[in-house]
């Protein structure tokens, strides 16, 4: 099969002393120089990790794990290392790692925050979780001598040059999924041409989102490139349990409701702002604020708390009162639910130049969308939003309260403005089935071995 042809081929290569990089002498050595630096950074690792986990950016009681030390056993068999950086890639991960479950092997799944972690232990209770090592090369060393990963399956753009190169070594292919290479990104990388196809090289296989995205990835030096889409558009609808929501818009009452979601620093004085502006023009609004990380929630609150409004903190188990201006919804896996009683979603990241958050969820629960002039990170799907007119376009605090008012106040514009986003995303769905296809190559000897090993033991 193609995929044992390929390890063949990369364990040729590495016994005869060549590199699948392609970078040549000039990227070989910036590699090496990485991992050099590495080295020499290994002994403060500890101390940087605490810090973070002060912050509420670490699991201060897995910190181990981040440098390659575990304490859970390897499952037997056949093992596929998925790795997903955040929350995002996270679900979006969850229907192609239970794809991969039911095939045979056993699956390890690795996140960078805590909050992805979260996801995982709810979500995907069929495999094994870690955190991801740092990109260091004793940490790396450790984590891939224990694990023994058969295949590795990384999410969207995560290229750590230390364990690629370890993984080239071991003859481990790589595939990357929803692969992705923004403007700006590709800008980045093609400072330095040779180091990244000295990379990018490396990498057995690219999935990408779309046709821009091979084509940045294939002018970078990566070779094997398809486009199968984002796994993003594949991910059914967030959950919520019909109790709450109906308990919630209870406490609301009759009032209209704004989501702000997935909020970076800088985009709640915005909206805060927009409230204010739209309440001394006599609305009854509630506004809802759902910051990207939940762990902000404090300095969330000392924003609306400045602004002289009255505050509830989801986190503290608070209720939506009459006198509540601001609700902040400070906790994890319950987009779900606001996304249900809003009537219309602000989706943040797109204020400040972040790239925007993922306008799919509120779109399939039929939420009318506002966003900022930054959303690069999903480039194809906001043209396509544009173009059927089923999103607006806001710029500061003042534009964000005049459309958002707008939509509050025609019933007819919102239930179209819904329609028409929700039929966009159905358009861009299919990634999962096309993915599949593309791994089958090197799922298929994977799925026999166990097979084989199963029929041994009986």
């Amino acid at each position: 099969m193609r995929a044992k042809g390929n390890l063949q081929s990369r364990e040729a290569d590495i016994a005869s002393g060549r590199r699948r990089g392609g970078g040549g002498i000039l990227g070989e050595a910036a590699l090496s120089l990485y991992g050099a630096a590495g080295r020499v950074a290994e002994p403060a690792a500890g101390a940087f990790l605490a810090w973070r986990a002060r912050r509420g950016k670490e699991d201060s009681v897995r910190r181990g794990e981040r440098l390659g030390v575990t304490g859970e056993a390897r499952p037997p068999g056949q093992l596929i290392w998925v790795h997903a950086a955040s929350v995002g890639e996270t679900f979006a991960a969850a229907p192609l790692v239970e794809r991969l479950i039911a095939c045979g092997p056993a699956v390890l799944v690795t996140t960078v925050t805590v909050t992805a972690a979260d996801v995982a232990a709810r979500r995907l209770r069929c495999a094994t979780h870690q955190f991801a090592p740092i990109d260091t090369p004793s940490t790396v060393r450790g984590f891939l001598d224990h694990w023994r990963p058969d295949l590795a399956l990384f999410a969207e753009s995560e290229l750590w040059p230390v364990m690629l190169t370890a993984l080239d070594r071991k003859a481990v292919p790589l595939v990357v999924i929803s692969a992705r290479m923004s403007e700006r990104s590709f800008r980045a990388w093609n400072t330095f041409r040779p180091l990244s196809r000295a990379l990018l090289g490396r990498v057995e296989m690219f999935l990408a989102q779309s046709r821009g995205d091979a084509e940045r990835l294939r002018k970078l030096g990566a070779q094997n490139v398809q486009v199968c889409g984002n796994l993003k558009f594949d991910v059914p609808a967030p959950p919520a349990n019909d109790g709450e929501v109906q308990r919630l818009r209870a406490e609301i009452g009759g009032r209209p409701v704004l989501v702000a979601a997935s909020t970076h620093p800088g985009e709640e004085q915005a909206v805060v702002a927009a409230h204010a502006h739209l309440v001394q023009g006599g609305a009854r609004l509630l506004t809802v604020i759902a910051p990207r990380h939940p762990v902000r929630g404090d300095a969330v609150a000392e924003v609306v708390r400045a602004a002289g409004l009255r505050l509830g903190r989801r986190s503290l188990g608070e209720r939506i009162g009459a006198e509540t201006d601001i609700y902040l919804a400070d906790t994890i896996g319950e987009m779900g639910l606001w996304y249900r009683v809003a009537d219309v979603a602000f989706l943040g990241g797109s204020l400040v130049p972040h790239g925007g958050q993922n306008p799919i969820e509120p779109a399939k629960l039929l939420t009318p969308i506002l966003h900022g002039p930054h959303v690069g990170n999903f480039r194809d799907l906001y043209a396509a939003l544009t173009g059927a007119n089923a999103v607006k376009a806001v710029r500061d605090e003042i534009s964000l309260a005049e459309a958002a008012k707008d939509v509050m106040a025609n019933v007819n514009e919102r239930d179209r403005m819904a329609r028409e986003a929700r039929a966009c995303v159905e358009r861009f769905t299919g990634a999962l089935e096309r993915t599949m296809e593309a791994l089958q190559p090197y799922l298929a000897p994977l799925c026999n071995r166990d097979a084989d090993e199963t029929a041994q033991r009986a």
